[in-house]
């Protein structure tokens, strides 16, 4: 069975730093691509982050380019988000997610909360 659980939400001001987790368990995690999306209160699910199997391509959306790393570590079968320069708008439901088509699999997501 394939279980994600992000950890590492909370409440930040803005201009800090959170850094999320997604601890993976019931599938060879070292051969998936992972994602990091998000979903703010009445808005549809947008994709973050994206990384790659061994971590050699990593994607972001336009609105966290340059404030965002995602990273794993394979041994630990865990992914990252690294979230800095936090703004109001980063507000959000965090999930960790992965595909092996045709199924999709989520975490339970993790509440970011970035106000002052």
């Amino acid at each position: 069975q394939v279980q994600l659980v992000e950890s590492g939400g909370g409440l930040v001001q803005p201009g800090g730093s959170l850094r999320l987790s997604c601890a993976a368990s019931g599938i060879n995690f070292r051969i998936y691509t992972m994602y990091w999306y998000r979903q703010a209160p009445g808005k549809q699910r947008e994709l973050v982050a994206v990384i790659s199997p061994s971590s050699i391509t990593t994607e972001y959306a336009d609105s966290v380019k340059g404030r965002f790393t995602i990273s794993r570590d394979n041994a630990r079968n865990t992914v990252y988000l690294q979230m800095n320069s936090l703004k109001p708008e980063d507000t959000a439901v965090y999930y960790c997610n992965t595909k092996s088509l045709p199924k999709d699999y989520w975490g339970q997501g993790t509440q970011v909360t970035v106000s002052s």
